[in-house]
C-alpha cells in the first residue's frame, strides 16, 4: 500500500502501524511528533494506529543545539 511521508510517497506492508513504520526507518520515538492527515497523533498511540493507503504523515525530529547565554 502506498503512503505519503514528509511529502514522499512510500510503500509499506498492510496493518503497518505508526510505531512499526517509526521502527523501520530507525528514527527514535522520543524524539518525533508524527502528524496523520493534519491530525497530531499522541506518542501513546503510535502502536495502536495503523496507517491505510493513501494516508499523508508529517514526521519531525527534534534536534537539540545552539548556545545559552
Amino acid at each position: 500500500m502506498q503512503i505519503i511521508i514528509n511529502g514522499e510517497k512510500r510503500t509499506i506492508d498492510n496493518n503497518t502501524t505508526i510505531a512499526g513504520l517509526i521502527e523501520e526507518l530507525n528514527i527514535d520515538a522520543q524524539r518525533v511528533a508524527v502528524e496523520l492527515n493534519m491530525r497530531i497523533i499522541d506518542k501513546a498511540d503510535y502502536s495502536k494506529t495503523i496507517l491505510k493507503d493513501n494516508d499523508s504523515l508529517e514526521i519531525v525530529s527534534f534536534i537539540g543545539g545552539g548556545e545559552i547565554g
